[in-house]
């Protein structure tokens, strides 16, 4: 069994994008993971999701990996990008489409488009 600190590492190494999470990208468990999983889905981008109530080492590794009190945590290339806010003002603002761009993450340009619109 691995220890939490490498687990996380490995599973950011070897995916694009990961959202640690509370439930999973189809069956979220908080409103704050629920917002983030549902951008990434809405705009599709492919991404793993970790369930960090299915272990408490995680939920509490993925916090001291960071250095980020709380969950969920959004990791693209193997950087940390933040949580629901930061994650939120980033896509109002565009940001997350240059992020995306930059690192070669395919997304709906469209649907980044129309969640714009939707809270303009």
């Amino acid at each position: 069994m691995t220890d939490a600190p490498t687990q996380i590492s490995e599973t950011i190494a070897a995916n694009n994008v990961v959202l640690f999470m509370k439930g999973t990208k189809d069956m979220p468990q908080c409103g704050f993971s629920q917002r983030v999983a549902g951008v990434l889905n809405f705009m599709g981008v492919e991404f793993a999701d970790v369930n960090v109530l299915a272990d408490d080492a995680i939920r509490q590794g993925i916090k001291d990996f960071s250095d980020w009190p709380t969950i969920p945590q959004l990791y693209v290339n193997g950087e940390f990008v933040g949580g629901c806010d930061i994650v939120t003002e980033m896509t109002l603002s565009g940001e997350l489409d240059q992020l995306f761009d930059q690192n070669e993450v395919a997304y709906d340009k469209e649907a980044a488009d129309k969640i714009r619109e939707a809270n303009a």
